[in-house]
């Protein structure tokens, strides 16, 4: 998608953080934008932020709530006439690590991080496919998603599964013009975690050391340009923090070096594995409608 100017967006967490740099963005191109999000505070202070711009609409959803989240889709699609853009963006922190015997705030973060996430595309990619103008859809991951993040283990475990999805997802629509993109942004200063102005209170080096990353964040109005500039261009993944490519390339290079370098790969399975690498490969580099 080049063009943004009276496309319709829907961007679930839009009301704060990474989400409104990215409506913010939107609309700064012309696109109208509904603003879904489940905090009624953030809502308000978007609605005082974005005052005058007839090309918004606010709607409180609770994206783990497939009812809720079809209705809000529709009221969408009755309010702008359609959606071509989707950002399943809404999130939240923490859950507890794997081996926590704890379930309830795993099973919560799951539920918002990849059940949201499922939802929003089951429930409105379906509408982008009934608008018959191509479109896009952003589905935000997280660095956390592709380098491990001690401590949150239900964060990781939710981000690690957006990736998948969002991967699956673009072979589907690819066909139709339709563009898909799986985000995943490092340290922005969003409203998902409170940080402290000082580091008295930190429990640990590693905690002072994430709120000092966290105050020094991204401003989200350049999230947003970044990942407007990454739907332009259909790239299958948006990444917006350098300080992470060395590690990166490290784990790569780690994950090549585990292969069984010995072993002998039969004729058929050889052959089954380059027709689908081939599949795959032509899928990805298909051109979103414009």
């Amino acid at each position: 998608m080049k063009v943004f100017t009276d496309r319709v967006a829907f961007v679930t967490g839009g009301a704060s953080g990474i989400g409104l740099g990215i409506v913010r963005a939107l609309l700064a191109e012309g696109a109208k934008v509904v603003v879904a999000d489940y905090n009624p505070d953030h809502l308000d202070q978007a609605r005082a932020l974005l005052r005058g711009d007839n090309k918004t609409h606010f709607v409180q959803v609770d994206v783990s709530d497939r009812a809720g989240l079809r209705a809000a889709a529709d009221e969408a699609v009755a309010t702008f006439g359609a959606i071509h853009i989707l950002v399943n963006n809404a999130g939240v922190a923490g859950g507890g690590n794997a081996a926590d015997p704890e379930f309830d705030t795993w099973d919560r973060v799951l539920a918002i991080n990849v059940g949201g996430v499922v939802n929003g595309c089951k429930i409105i990619v379906p509408l982008i496919r009934a608008a018959g103008q191509g479109g896009h859809v952003v589905n935000t991951a997280s660095m956390a998603g592709v380098v491990p993040l001690p401590g949150f283990g239900a964060y990781s475990t939710a981000k690690y599964a957006v990736r998948g999805l969002t991967e699956s997802l673009r072979l589907e629509l690819a066909p139709e013009g339709i563009g898909v993109s799986c985000l995943y942004p490092g340290a922005v200063k969003s409203a998902l975690m409170a940080v402290p102005e000082g580091n008295e209170d930190a429990p640990d080096a590693f905690t002072a050391l994430f709120w000092d990353a966290m105050r020094d964040a991204m401003e989200p109005i350049e999230m947003g340009e970044r990942v407007l500039a990454a739907i332009r261009e259909n790239r299958p993944h948006i990444f917006t923090h350098l300080e992470f490519l060395e590690e990166v390339k490290a784990r790569n290079r780690a994950l090549e070096a585990a292969f069984p370098l010995d072993q002998q790969v039969p004729v058929a399975r050889a052959r089954f594995e380059a027709n689908r690498r081939e599949t795959v490969d032509r899928l990805m580099a298909l051109p979103a409608r414009d």
